[in-house]
C-alpha cells in the first residue's frame, strides 16, 4: 500500500519550523513593501516639488533678464555666498574654541541659569560624579518653599547635562514660573574609579532624601527623567518606592526590543554590530572608560542628512541670524561625556540588548532585581510618532510587559498617564519651545491633580486651545484606556521581537569568548596614551576641532571675519542664483535621506532574514521569556482585594465621597481636568479630607476604587451604610455634584448615575440646577494643591 501524504506523521518540531520559516518570510516581504512604499511615496512627492521649483526657476531667470540684471545678481551671488562662506567658517571656529574652552572647564551644564551645589555625588560613602545643583530663580520669578519641588535628570547618553534648561521656555522654565524650586542632576565627564549605576541610583536617591530635607512642608518631588534619564528615574523609583513624587518620563526607552517593521532601526543596532561586545571593547582601548563620542556618532547617522549636511547649510543660508542659535545646541551636542566598562555594560546587556527592566529581570546588583510593580508614585510618559530614537512603542510596551491588565494597574493603586505626540522629535521633546509652552505646561499643570486621579490607565489628550500666545489655555481631559489600546500601537504584533532573544543570548555568548579569548591582551596593549590618542583622533572631535585656532590656518580668519562683518552685503531676496543655490541644497538632503532609507531596509531585512530563522528561534528560547503574571480573572481573589471588598459596606463621609467619584468618573469613562482641579481641591483643602494626609487619602482611593472595579452595583447599593445620617448624605451629595460641574457639560451616563445616587440614598430628584460652590470649609493651613 502506498502511503498517502494525509497518512505520514510529520515530526512536531518540523511542522513549527516551517510555520516559523512561512513567519519569517511574511514579515520579510511585508518589510520590503513598506520600506518601498514609505522611500517611493517620500522621495517621489519631494522629488515632484523639487521639479516644480526648477520649473518656477526659469520663471525667475526669465524676470531677471527682461529687467536686464543677471549679471548685476551673480555678481551679487558670488559677493554674498563669499561673505557667507567666510562668516561659516567664523562660526565653526568659534564652536572649536568653545569646545576646548568647554572642556577645559570640566564640560558643565549647558543651562542658562544660576545654580549653586545643593550635593556632591563625590563626597557620599560610595563616590559618583553626579552632583545636585539647585536652579537660582531668575529675577522677577518667585519660588515657594513650600510647593512641590522638581527634580530633572537628564540623559547621560555621550553628551553632558543640561538639555532640560537651556531655554527660558524649557522644562526648568515652566517648573519655575509655576513657583516651584527646580533641582537638576548634573554629572562631570570622568566617572569615579570603580563606579557602578548602583551608586549613581543610591546617588539619586540621596539627593531625593536632601531635597526632601531642605523642604519639608512640601510634597515629595516630582521626578523628571528626559530619554536616557528617564529609565534612570524608573530605576530610582522601583528600587526606592517610598521617596518619590510623581514621575515624568519623556521620550524614555523602556521596551526596548519593540517597534514597528519598516520603522525604527536604530533597535537592530544590537543584533548587525555585536550585542555588548563593541562596548566592552571600545571601553579596553579607551583605558577602562567607554567614550560618549561613540553613542553621538551613532545618534547623527539616524539622520546624517540633518547632521553631516543640513544644520551646516542652514548655518551657511543665515550665518549672522543663524549663529547663536547654532553654537548655542552645539555647545551641548559636543561636550562628550564618558562612563567606565561597568556603567555601559548594565545599560547594554541589562536595558538595550537583554530587554530585562521590562520584563522583571534587571539586577542593579548582586542580589537585588527591580521591580516596576513596586513603585507607587503616578507616572506620566511623553511619546511622539516623530521620535526616531524611542518611538512610542519603545515607550509604553512596557505597561503591558509589567502588568496582567489594566484592572492590575487599579489594584495596585497606580496611576499611569500616557500622551503620543504626532510629530516632535527626538530632541524636540526636551528642547522645542512649543512643547514647553503646550504640553509640559500642561504637564506641570496636571502634577497638581494627578494624585486625585482614581487608579487606572489614561491617555491625556490636549483637546482644545483658549486663547493665543502667552495667554492660552487648554481644556485637558485623561481618557481611560486599556491595554489593547497600547497593543494597537504596535499594530497588535510582537511576534517580531522573537529575534532580538537570540540577540540577547549570542551577544552572552560572545562576550565570554573576548573576555576568555581576547580582551587580557588588548588590555595589556592598551596604555593611557594609546587611549588618549584614540579618544582625540576619534572623528567626531576631530571634525569639530580642525576648524578651531588649534589649526594654525583657522587663525587668520578672525580679521578676515570682522572685515567680512563690517562690509557684508546680503543678495536680494529674490536673487534667482539664491534658489538656484536652496534647490540644490533640498536636493542633497533629499540624496542623503534616500540613502539613509535605503540603509535602514537594508539594515531590516537583514536583520529579519538572520534572526527571524527557525536557527535563531531555537538559539533564543532560553532568553525568550515574558515575566510572570497574574491571570486577569485571579485578580479578584487576591488576599487584599478579598479584604477590600469585605469592607464594602465599612466607611464614612469620605470613603462614600470618594467613592461616588470614583463611579462617576467610570462611567464617563475620562475625567476632564477642570472637573479633576475641583477635585483635587476638595480632597486636598478641604475638611474633613485635608487632615487625611496624603498616604491615607491615597489608601482609601485605592480602596474605593478597587470596590467599584470589582462590585460596582454593591458599592452603589451600600451607599446608605457609609452615610447613616440624613445631614451628611444631603452634604456628600453637595460636594459631589460641585464637583461634577453643571449639567450642561454633563454625559448621559454621569447624570443616570447622579440620579441612582440620589434615589439609593432617599434624597429628591436631581434639581435643575446642580450646587456650584464648595460647600466644605478650607483648611486655610494645607497648601498641599496649590
Amino acid at each position: 500500500m502506498i502511503p498517502t501524504f494525509s497518512s505520514v506523521n510529520v515530526p512536531t518540531h518540523m511542522t513549527e519550523d516551517g510555520s516559523i520559516a512561512a513567519a519569517q518570510m511574511q514579515r520579510l516581504m511585508s518589510c520590503y513593501a513598506r520600506h518601498v512604499e514609505k522611500i517611493g511615496h517620500t522621495h517621489g512627492e519631494r522629488l515632484k516639488g523639487l521639479m516644480s521649483e526648477v520649473s518656477a526657476l526659469n520663471h525667475c531667470f526669465g524676470d531677471a533678464a527682461n529687467a536686464h540684471r543677471i549679471f548685476n545678481d551673480a555678481s551679487d551671488y558670488a559677493t554674498d555666498a563669499t561673505q557667507r562662506f567666510v562668516l561659516t567658517l567664523e562660526t565653526l571656529r568659534e564652536r572649536g574654541n568653545n569646545d576646548i574652552k568647554h572642556e577645559a572647564t570640566g564640560t558643565p551644564p549647558v543651562l542658562i541659569y544660576k545654580t549653586e551645589v545643593a550635593m556632591d555625588g563625590r563626597n557620599l560613602l560610595r563616590p559618583v560624579n553626579y552632583m545636585l545643583l539647585k536652579i537660582l530663580p531668575p529675577e522677577g520669578v518667585e519660588v515657594f518653599d513650600w510647593k512641590r519641588p522638581y527634580m530633572i535628570i537628564d540623559p547621560r547618553a555621550g553628551h553632558g547635562a543640561g538639555i532640560g534648561g537651556f531655554k527660558p521656555d524649557s522644562q526648568v522654565g515652566v517648573a519655575l514660573h509655576d513657583g516651584h524650586p527646580v533641582y537638576f542632576v548634573a554629572f562631570r565627564p570622568h566617572p569615579e574609579a570603580d563606579q557602578t549605576l548602583a551608586d549613581v541610583m543610591r546617588a539619586e536617591a540621596e539627593f531625593v532624601r536632601e531635597i526632601g530635607r531642605r523642604h519639608p512642608k512640601a510634597a515629595k518631588p516630582i521626578i523628571v527623567g528626559n530619554c536616557q534619564g528617564g529609565w534612570a528615574t524608573m530605576v530610582l523609583a522601583a528600587a526606592n518606592p517610598d521617596i518619590t513624587g510623581p514621575l515624568v518620563i519623556n521620550g524614555a526607552p523602556m521596551a526596548y526590543w519593540s517597534g514597528r517593521i519598516g520603522e525604527n532601526a536604530m533597535r537592530y543596532n544590537g543584533g548587525l554590530l555585536g550585542g555588548v561586545l563593541p562596548a566592552l571593547l571600545l571601553s579596553d582601548i579607551g583605558h577602562g572608560e567607554f567614550d560618549g563620542a561613540h553613542l553621538v556618532s551613532n545618534f547623527e547617522m539616524l539622520n546624517p542628512g540633518r547632521n553631516y549636511f543640513g544644520k551646516y547649510y542652514d548655518l551657511f543660508a543665515d550665518p549672522v541670524g543663524g549663529r547663536e542659535r547654532f553654537l548655542e545646541f552645539e555647545r551641548w551636542w559636543g561636550g562628550f561625556h564618558f562612563m567606565n566598562e561597568a556603567e555601559i555594560r548594565w545599560i547594554v546587556e541589562q536595558l538595550f540588548v537583554g530587554n530585562r527592566l521590562s520584563r522583571g529581570e534587571a539586577r542593579i546588583e548582586h542580589g537585588r532585581y527591580l521591580d516596576l510593580k513596586a513603585i507607587r508614585s503616578p507616572i506620566i510618559v511623553f511619546a511622539s510618532w516623530g521620535d526616531n530614537i524611542t518611538p512610542p512603542q519603545q515607550a509604553l510596551n512596557w505597561i503591558v510587559d509589567t502588568y496582567a491588565d489594566e484592572h492590575e494597574i487599579k489594584i495596585r493603586g497606580q496611576r499611569i498617564i500616557y500622551m503620543v505626540h504626532e510629530k516632535v522629535g527626538h530632541l524636540g521633546i526636551f528642547v522645542s519651545s512649543s512643547i514647553a509652552k503646550k504640553e509640559h505646561t500642561e504637564v506641570t499643570s496636571t502634577m497638581k491633580t494627578i494624585e486625585a486621579l482614581a487608579p487606572g490607565l489614561y491617555e491625556m489628550k490636549i483637546d482644545q486651545q483658549i486663547g493665543e500666545g502667552v495667554h492660552a489655555r487648554f481644556l485637558v481631559s485623561f481618557q481611560e484606556r486599556k491595554m489593547a489600546d497600547i497593543l494597537a500601537i504596535d499594530e497588535n504584533d510582537r511576534s517580531d521581537e522573537r529575534g532580538f532573544a537570540a540577540v540577547a543570548r549570542l551577544s552572552e555568548l560572545g562576550s565570554e569568548i573576548y573576555e576568555l579569548a581576547f580582551r587580557p591582551f588588548v588590555q595589556a596593549v592598551v596604555t593611557p596614551q594609546i587611549a588618549a590618542a584614540v579618544r582625540n583622533s576619534h572623528p567626531a572631535r576631530v571634525d569639530r576641532l580642525m576648524f578651531s585656532d588649534r589649526n594654525p590656518m583657522m587663525r587668520l580668519l578672525s580679521e578676515t571675519a570682522s572685515r567680512t562683518m563690517k562690509d557684508r552685503k546680503a543678495a536680494d531676496g529674490d536673487n534667482p542664483f539664491l534658489e538656484i543655490e536652496r534647490i540644490w541644497a533640498a536636493s542633497i538632503t533629499q540624496s542623503f535621506d534616500f540613502m539613509r532609507d535605503a540603509r535602514d531596509a537594508l539594515y531590516e531585512m537583514t536583520f529579519l532574514s538572520i534572526y527571524g530563522s527557525p536557527f535563531m528561534h531555537w538559539l533564543g528560547a532560553s532568553h525568550a521569556f515574558e515575566r510572570t503574571r497574574k491571570d486577569p480573572k485571579e485578580l479578584r481573589f487576591l488576599p487584599e482585594v478579598q479584604a477590600i471588598l469585605l469592607g464594602v459596606a465599612r466607611g464614612g463621609f469620605e470613603e462614600a465621597v470618594i467613592r461616588m467619584l470614583i463611579l462617576l468618573a467610570e462611567s464617563r469613562g475620562s475625567v476632564r481636568r477642570d472637573r479633576l482641579e475641583r477635585s483635587t481641591k476638595v480632597l486636598t483643602r478641604d475638611e474633613p479630607f485635608a487632615s487625611l494626609g496624603g498616604e491615607r487619602r491615597a489608601a482609601l482611593i485605592r480602596e474605593q476604587s478597587i470596590i467599584v472595579e470589582f462590585e460596582k452595583d454593591l458599592a452603589i447599593d451600600t451607599l446608605p451604610a457609609l452615610l447613616s445620617e440624613s445631614e451628611q448624605r444631603r452634604k456628600a451629595i453637595e460636594v459631589v455634584e460641585f464637583i461634577a460641574g453643571s449639567l450642561e457639560e454633563m454625559e448621559p451616563h454621569t447624570l443616570k448615575t447622579l440620579q441612582r445616587f440620589h434615589a439609593v440614598l432617599g434624597l429628591p430628584a436631581i434639581a435643575s440646577t446642580l450646587v456650584s460652590n464648595d460647600p466644605l470649609p478650607e483648611n486655610p493651613d494645607n497648601k498641599e494643591a496649590a
